[in-house]
């Protein structure tokens, strides 16, 4: 083969492959796919590379998906002038993360750590291997797997059919609908419009799913599976002791420093509130970890104007509520838990 035929050949290749690429971006958004980030180890740790940022410069954040959802960070960071860093994990206690920011020497900032009851009082290792597992990626990254992060940012903002959890096809093979075999019960898989990642890492709802009662019971049907297979009951006695000693010690590490912790309990509706209530009465367990760690806290419902969100899906809000709940939490930590920010926040 001659080098014109060569030339020709490696066109052809070029432009099929780019009719092919186009193709299926156009395809997979005119079904209503957009944008969404890959939130595994390198944004997580991308985002973990902010937290050693002053005092008055960044709030970072631990806890589950509640406060992924329910903090709107564009609006923190407008009215606030701190960066938010988002450093939750969804399903996870935040302990593994409050400890290594602990035994960090270059934190010395503010801290929020949101209590999702049934997740942060856990006396099952299965909540902690994401936060584990983000912290282990953080710590042992290499130039090479940093550089690649850099480059798939760029890629992922642009093309929609990269999303690794929706599109890619262990995703779809995932959510055939193929009947159980007897005495085996396979993992439930959420709604495709249940959430989105920003590049920030705050997680939202889509307009669909927050207007789709129909979603909306697949995912409250996912929370009764789990709620109905666990095996995983609530820290007690010298559990629960040494659960919160922990909490202590780490903190303590932290406002040593010069650092702020501050607790909050984020919003959850209906059933699931009634559940959780039941299960971690607020005096064994929401007041303890305020009392042993002698740090403030905020829980909503002893807000009545944060009482009124409604989470449709029972324990996330939407987009709208999130940017309303966030000003209000602003408000609160401003003119009631004396927190100072970058920015004058205005009453």
């Amino acid at each position: 083969m001659n080098s014109t035929s060569l030339a020709k050949a490696g066109i052809l290749t070029v432009v099929l492959v780019a009719a092919t690429v186009i193709s299926w971006e156009l395809y997979v958004r005119s079904k209503g796919y957009d944008a969404s980030y890959d939130d595994e180890g390198p944004l997580w740790s991308d985002k973990r590379r902010m937290a050693s940022e002053p005092i008055d410069r960044a709030t970072v954040f631990i806890g589950s998906s509640r406060i992924k959802f329910d903090l709107d960070i564009k609006t923190w960071e407008s009215i606030t002038g701190d960066h938010a860093v988002q450093l939750a994990c969804v399903g996870s206690t935040p302990i593994p993360v409050l400890e290594d920011l602990a035994n960090d020497p270059a934190f010395k900032g503010k801290l929020i750590v949101d209590v999702t009851e049934p997740l942060f009082f856990s006396t099952s290792g299965d909540n902690q291997w994401r936060p584990r597992k983000n912290l282990k990626y953080y710590k042992d990254e290499t130039p090479a797997q940093w550089a690649s992060f850099k480059l798939n940012r760029l890629l992922e903002s642009q093309f929609v059919f990269l999303d690794k959890d929706r599109l890619s096809l262990n995703a779809m093979l995932d959510r055939l609908q193929i009947p159980d075999r007897p005495g085996v019960r396979s993992f439930p898989i959420f709604p495709v419009d249940f959430g989105r990642v920003k590049f920030n890492r705050q997680e939202y709802m889509t307009e669909r799913f927050a207007a789709d009662t129909n979603l909306q019971n697949q995912v409250k049907g996912i929370w009764d599976f789990f709620r109905k297979n666990s095996k995983d009951p609530p820290a007690s006695g010298a559990k629960l002791d040494s659960l919160l000693n922990l909490v202590k010690t780490s903190v303590d590490k932290i406002k040593a420093r010069g650092g702020e912790v501050f607790f909050i309990r984020t919003p959850s509706s209906n059933p699931m509130l009634m559940g959780e209530s039941m299960g971690f009465p607020r005096d064994k367990y929401w007041e303890r970890i305020l009392a042993v760690t002698g740090c403030k806290g905020l829980h909503f419902a002893d807000y009545p104007e944060m009482t009124k969100f409604r989470c449709p899906e029972l324990s996330h809000l939407t987009q709208p509520d999130a940017v309303a709940f966030t000003k209000l939490f602003i408000r609160i930590l401003t003119e009631e838990k004396g927190w100072k920010f970058s920015k004058q926040v205005q009453p």
